[in-house]
């Protein structure tokens, strides 16, 4: 599985951004998406996942009420809306494919960050 994120940038506090994560290669059916985010200096960070085949999804308790993880399954694509964003949201943001929950362990397939700046 290859996956390939885009869509992050700089925004103000208060704005949006969409990160989009498509996948390519095996059949996705059975994986878990999963957002996480990493910070200079700090360990990488759960941020949402669903489970591809159901739709069912899981947020951090950081970002409850202000990200929408869902996907496209037709376009074997992924999204992660992000709303009224913080400064604390800047970090490096990476998508992932694997069994699923929070841990970033139980992830095997990883795209490349995408960058979320968040100006005060």
């Amino acid at each position: 599985v290859q996956l390939q994120a885009s869509g992050g940038g700089l925004v103000q506090a208060g704005g949006s951004l969409r990160l989009s994560c498509t996948a390519s290669g095996r059949t996705f059916n059975s994986f878990v998406m999963g957002w996480f985010r990493q910070a200079p200096g700090k360990e990488r960070e759960f941020v949402a996942r669903t489970i591809w085949s159901t739709g069912t999804t899981y947020y951090a308790d950081s970002v409850k009420g202000r990200f929408t993880i869902s996907r496209d399954i037709a376009k074997r694509t992924g999204y992660l809306q992000m709303n009224n964003l913080k400064p604390e949201d800047t970090a490096n943001y990476y998508c992932a494919a694997g069994s699923g929950g929070t841990d970033w362990l139980r992830y095997d397939y990883w795209g490349r960050g995408t960058q979320v700046t968040v100006s005060s």
